[in-house]
């Protein structure tokens, strides 16, 4: 596991991922919707994630490093899990949220969210030790699985269509 920064005792401290998400600890983490044009970018999470795994989530959500900030961030693990690189990222909000994302872990993050708009001839090479699948979707499309079967997505993906749609996707919000 990767060190990253969490609020342990009222500032911020370096702790081990699986301690913070076992103890709940608030921290820091950054979220990317890359977006081609009317559509987002899902990725399936693999199976052998520490959590969550197999459930569909946002282009990119991780957790910056010790000392990283959230847009250097943002770029490494894009180009790390979907091998994506030189989109320009946009910054649209920090939110926080909590949710329990089964075995006992608990996700409690301010999250600094980016979308990126990707040219249409987006090559994909993601890494199957992080995702086991990807798909193109419109939040339409979206909405509507996730209120057929919410167990198939993400806690924070959830989230973050529920309550930050418009905030997230601005200009991208239809249907």
């Amino acid at each position: 596991m990767s060190t990253i920064a969490a609020w342990v005792e009222g500032r911020l401290a370096p702790v081990d991922k699986l301690d913070a998400h076992r103890r709940g600890l608030r921290h820091p983490a950054v979220s990317v919707f890359v977006m081609r044009g009317d559509e987002t970018l899902l990725q399936r999470r693999a199976l052998c994630k520490y959590h969550t795994p197999g459930l569909w989530a946002n282009a990119c959500c991780t957790h910056p490093h010790w000392g990283e900030r959230a847009a250097p961030c943002a770029e490494r693990r894009l180009a790390e899990e979907l091998g994506i690189t030189g989109l320009r990222l946009r910054h649209r909000d920090r939110v926080e949220y909590r949710a329990d994302v089964g075995d006992g872990l608990v996700e409690h993050e301010v999250v600094d969210i980016f979308t990126a708009e990707a040219d249409p001839e987006l090559r994909l090479r993601p890494d199957p030790s992080e995702v086991m699948e990807t798909r193109w979707i419109t939040l339409a499309a979206l909405e509507q699985e996730i209120a057929r079967a919410p167990g198939n997505f993400t806690p924070w993906l959830r989230i973050y269509l529920a309550r930050h749609r418009a905030t997230i996707f601005g200009d991208n919000v239809s249907g």
